[in-house]
């Protein structure tokens, strides 16, 4: 399972090529797209999921040439598809990079390391 944005951005029109772009950069999925009714501005809705997030307003402002505007919010957790102990798979990718940046040895334990503490 992994943490899920709620990513809802304001911006003009002549942007939203570069929000749709970077949104499908980082596993972004667009849900809404409205216009706000007597300004020229749209409300873009999207689910971006948390890991992807790092650095996402940065990318996302120089995308659009600063016109955009996001606001994150936690919304859900969503299941990640395939095995977290199967090398090259999305959730092993997700798992080996969390244990980088956590700072814990590579390889996952071993079931045999939780046995004797029953």
């Amino acid at each position: 399972m992994e943490p899920v944005y709620l990513v809802e951005i304001q911006c003009p029109e002549n942007a939203m090529g570069g929000i749709y772009s970077t949104l499908n950069r980082r596993r972004g999925h667009v849900f809404s797209e409205e216009q706000r009714v007597g300004t020229p501005l749209y409300m873009v809705k999207a689910y971006l999921p948390v890991n992807a997030s790092f650095g996402f307003t940065a990318d996302l402002r120089s995308q659009t040439s600063g016109q955009a505007f996001p606001q994150c919010v936690f919304d859900h957790w969503q299941v990640v598809n395939g095995d977290p102990l199967e090398t090259g798979s999305k959730p092993y990718e997700i798992m080996m990079e969390t244990r980088k940046r956590k700072g814990l040895k590579e390889a996952p334990p071993e079931l045999s390391n939780f046995l004797d503490k029953l």
